[in-house]
């Protein structure tokens, strides 16, 4: 009796302890990259990331001070996009959602950055329909995130 009773208690143990420990070691893994492509975007220190936001597998990193601005999607196919802006050279930033013809199905996100200099614009994707694994879950939470950065980018330039 007692013997049964202990090997089930193990194997409940070893049901709940896999999945922790593969979920804890990808979250160290994740967080060991993102140090890494904060790093390599600093400049030798000139930029420096303290506020950052991750959801969705998407990582917004803004160095208010100096104004650097830095995404990093883990949701691509091969490898993680990263995208950096130096936003002492921006104008403006606006939020350009991407519908499908004649419908509210949004298909993209991107901002899109005005330099003041040449009238330039560049555009960074933020999210793609393609990259959502289930279809749209994710859209209303990225688009309410991507509305909430882009004022914070837009005050980072204004200041």
């Amino acid at each position: 009796m007692d013997t049964s009773v202990t090997i089930i208690g193990l194997i409940l143990t070893l049901i709940i302890a896999i999945p922790l420990f593969y979920s804890m070691r990808s979250s160290s893994i994740n967080k060991a990259k993102i140090k890494a492509i904060k790093t390599k975007f600093s400049q030798n220190n000139h930029f420096i990331f303290e506020l950052t936001e991750t959801q969705n597998k998407k990582v917004l990193a803004l160095d208010e001070k100096n104004k650097g601005f830095l995404l990093i999607d883990f949701n691509a196919k091969e490898e993680e996009v990263v995208s950096f802006v130096d936003l002492n050279t921006i104008q403006s930033c606006k939020l350009i959602p991407t519908t499908e013809n004649n419908t509210a199905t949004i298909l993209k996100i991107e901002f899109e950055f005005q330099y003041k200099e040449g009238k330039k614009a560049d555009y960074i994707s933020f999210y793609k329909i393609e990259n959502d694994q289930i279809g749209q879950v994710c859209l209303y939470e990225d688009h309410q995130l991507a509305k909430k950065w882009t004022k914070m980018i837009q005050d980072c330039i204004a200041m």
